[in-house]
């Protein structure tokens, strides 16, 4: 297939606000689409180019991008910002340059998709000792090759900002509608293989091949998420009689194991095996089952108190690339296994949680004080429930979780299956999309920070507020070094960035506000914590943002 067959869909795309329309622009190629570049094709229309749980990234930055554009146009990379800061847009930029490119190819190969995307492959395998210039030389030849509208579309994938409003759960209704099979029955495949390229292309085949689509060991699937609820009786009234388990304050940890080999994958379904390879030897100790995916949380503890640390000292752990062992004796850690999506060859997703937590404790024999199950209590109870409350707070965790016994594993989900109680108010975990440089004792760092929510249905990032309190001087250097490398374009003190890096925010309420896209404001918001255990793509999202501020609302309601 012709790359700019898929550039003029992207256009399409681009300028079409419906989402149905976009399905339906979107059905229609896939049912055009030849089976063998169906699943590249399907990841290029969600501005992907792997997995999430690939270990390839492209590695390209917005600086060595502008150096390659440069390369390929002969137009200095300082002309290309200036160009930027006014555009906003870096394919948009890259379009207008090659439409009066300098410099001028006298001869072109016409791009397939299928060479665009082998070239990314080539671009993400480029590593070592002049790994940067081959990225460069992989990316020049595309550029070079490029139409200025395929160019517009190539360089933003190569950033992950495609900008088309499309986002996965688009497409996944676009295959269903493609190939005419039940929405619920693809919905359930992508929960299962979490690659919408090989959804897709079992569609085309048909129900069946979708329905043969299993869990499988050492593919991380996304795990499921709990609700805040606002008091324990609450749940209870709603549930009956329910799991109470320990909210750990520590880092969500999947683990898989198949015969003696274990691979550790984070709540971002990052394979994170060689940082933490304490784990690695407590889990082939305490697995007693050949093959297993399991879900639970590590905890860095105080050797002094036996209390867990904080929560940033989890993730000095999880990103350690040298002197592992050292940081072995410095932060132990401890993990507690909560619940089993796949043994033996059998998915468990299925089974309802008091049978799946059996399972565990079947599967799991604790080596105390380093690998266990999460501590556990079943009641209906309100005052037994509380009094478990009030015990995990003393032991210095987060609060407590409240599990639905008759509740399906659902990947990927924030359903109504378990929730969370802890003292403190609800926070939001939202992404940086921009900074402006500090001044004073801020001066050379990024000291305050633009925020985004999350559309879900189409993937971008709506500004609803900046933040400039809750941060030390240690990590407004080490936010301004993590961010350094993701500025895209700059206009005077103000840096627009790459959405890529999550920040826990708490706030006095949520506002009505014309001045930002998303509709909304935080007001007194600051800064709780960094989410490095986090990708953009579990930000929250506009639609929890409605959902606080009517449930604020409300609650101001019953108060007046």
């Amino acid at each position: 297939m012709r790359y700019s067959e898929l550039a003029n869909v992207y256009e399409k795309l681009e300028f079409t606000p419906s989402k149905l329309e976009k399905t339906d622009i979107i059905s229609e190629f896939l049912k055009e689409t030849s089976e063998d570049v169906l699943e590249r094709l399907s990841m290029l229309l969600t501005g992907q180019v792997f997995p999430e749980w690939d270990e390839l990234e492209l590695g390209v930055g917005p600086s060595l991008l502008y150096d390659t554009i440069s390369f390929v146009t002969g137009v200095k990379p300082a002309e290309i910002k200036n160009l930027l800061a006014k555009e906003g847009d870096i394919g948009n930029v890259t379009e207008k340059i090659l439409k009066r490119k300098v410099q001028h190819i006298l001869f072109k190969k016409e791009l397939t998709v299928e060479q665009v995307y082998t070239s990314f492959g080539r671009i993400a395998r480029a590593y070592g000792s002049g790994s940067q210039n081959k990225k460069v030389k992989y990316l020049a030849e595309l550029l070079s090759n490029a139409s200025p509208k395929e160019a517009k579309y190539i360089v933003r994938t190569v950033l992950g900002e495609l900008r088309i409003g499309v986002a996965e759960g688009l497409v996944r209704d676009a295959i269903a509608k493609a190939f005419n099979i039940d929405v619920k029955i693809v919905g359930r495949a992508f929960m299962l293989a979490n690659h919408i390229g090989i959804v897709a292309k079992a569609a085309k085949t048909g129900k069946a091949a979708l329905e043969k689509i299993k869990i499988k060991v050492f593919i991380p699937i996304r795990p499921m998420l709990a609700q805040l609820a606002p008091d324990i009786q609450h749940v209870l009234k709603e549930l009956g009689e329910a799991a109470m388990e320990i909210k750990y304050d520590g880092a969500r940890v999947q683990i898989h194991k198949k015969g003696d080999e274990i691979k550790i994958y984070s709540r971002r379904l990052e394979n994170v095996t060689e940082a933490l390879p304490d784990i690695v030897k407590m889990a082939r100790k305490a697995i007693k089952a050949d093959e297993v995916i399991i879900d639970g949380e590590t905890v860095a503890i105080d050797t002094a108190t036996g209390k867990p640390r904080a929560f940033q000292e989890i993730m000095k752990r999880f990103r350690r690339k040298h002197d592992i062992a050292g940081m072995l004796e410095r932060i132990p850690f401890e993990t507690y296994i909560f619940d089993v999506m796949f043994i033996n060859g059998k998915e468990t997703i299925d089974m309802n949680f008091r049978e799946r937590r059996q399972v565990i404790e079947e599967v799991i024999k604790p080596v105390k004080g380093k690998f266990g199950t999460a501590e556990q209590i079943i009641t209906s109870d309100f005052e037994e429930a509380e009094k478990f409350y009030h015990y995990a707070l003393d032991k210095g965790h987060e609060g407590i979780m409240i599990k639905n016994l008759k509740a399906l594993y659902i990947p990927g989900a924030r359903v109504g299956y378990m929730y969370k109680i802890k003292p403190t108010m609800e926070t939001l975990d939202l992404v940086v999309i921009g900074a402006t440089w500090g001044t004073g004792k801020r001066s050379g760092w990024l000291g305050s920070y633009f925020l985004g929510v999350r559309d879900e249905s189409t993937g971008e990032f709506l500004p609803v507020g900046k933040v400039a309190t809750g941060l030390s001087e240690e990590q407004l250097k080490e936010l301004t070094s993590s961010l350094k490398p993701l500025i895209e374009y700059e206009e005077g003190q103000k840096v627009m960035l790459k959405p890529m890096l999550v920040v826990e925010v708490a706030y006095q309420e949520i506002q009505r506000s014309p001045n930002y896209e998303s509709g909304y404001a935080l007001r007194f918001p600051r800064v709780v914590r960094i989410r490095d255990d986090k990708s953009s793509r579990e930000a929250d999202t506009i639609d929890r943002l409605i959902s606080l501020y009517n449930h604020q609302a409300t609650s101001e309601n019953r108060e007046a």
